[in-house]
């Protein structure tokens, strides 16, 4: 009968509604200071200690002259197992601070910054540039791959770019972007979706001397950010616009048979 056929398309809202995806994950992941977003899945280099110079084909951070009070040795950044079409979202705002001055102590910067703009960092070793709030927490997807070659083109996060402010958020394959806390200012949780072939998901931090030009001056940076990542997680309790279908198509389905009752 009609209004049996209609119960029978509400099974898969109701699915969708209540039940949780079977691929959901949720991790939580610390940035330290030194974590450099320019050095993601760069395990074909050899990073060496705080007093001693890089040495190599010039895809590497720059450092201080002379040592800094904090001697923090560049790290590669945590990276987190993901596939493409994964959404990732952050379950609660990140937290944390950073001084990226010499000195231990304040000013700590926090996720998401210090103001809308002002930093204009160039790629390197395969791996985009950043434009975008000095010293914010930023993401960059890779595959299974060392990053190499030509980078990616650079995604502008300043207000006359792509801003801060967006709702969901699709990068490429080595693009640096923003993450920041991972919510807008008026409180809701932004989305980022895996590209095709991306594997991983890596945060750290995009930094160089006084954020622009080549990615570096991370050994004095101290502090650390932390943020707790859901993917693919959907809310635990239904969300209104959710429970309003399913309210409605419940009572159309009592409205058709109470018409081919009588």
């Amino acid at each position: 009968m009609l209004y049996q056929c209609k119960v029978l398309k509400l099974i898969p809202l109701l699915a969708a509604v209540f039940s949780p995806l079977a691929l959901a994950n949720v991790v939580s992941i610390t940035i330290d200071g030194g974590d450099a977003i320019f050095l993601a899945g760069r395990t074909d280099l050899t990073i060496p200690a705080a007093s001693q110079p890089w040495t190599g084909p010039g895809d590497y951070t720059i450092r201080h002259g002379s040592p800094t009070p904090e001697e923090i040795v560049e790290t590669l950044p945590p990276t987190v197992a993901v596939t493409a079409g994964d959404i990732i979202r952050a379950l609660d705002p990140a937290v944390g601070g950073i001084n990226f001055y010499n000195g231990l102590g304040e000013p700590y910067y926090g996720p998401s910054g210090n103001g809308l703009s002002g930093s204009n960092l160039s790629s390197l070793g395969g791996i985009s540039g950043y434009i975008g709030p000095q010293g914010a927490l930023a993401g960059v997807f890779l595959t299974d791959a060392i990053p190499n070659g030509t980078a990616p083109a650079t995604l502008n996060f300043n207000p006359d770019g792509l801003g801060a402010e967006f709702s969901v958020l699709n990068p490429g394959i080595g693009q640096v972007f923003y993450i920041g806390d991972g919510k807008t200012t008026a409180g809701d949780f932004q989305t980022f979706i895996a590209p095709l072939g991306a594997t991983r998901l890596a945060l750290g931090i995009p930094d160089g001397f006084g954020f622009n030009g080549g990615p570096g001056a991370y050994d004095d940076n101290d502090g650390s950010y932390s943020i707790r990542l859901g993917i693919n997680e959907i809310p635990s309790v239904p969300e209104p616009s959710a429970i309003g279908m399913l309210l409605a198509g419940l009572g159309l389905c009592a409205f058709m048979r109470r018409r081919m009752a009588k």
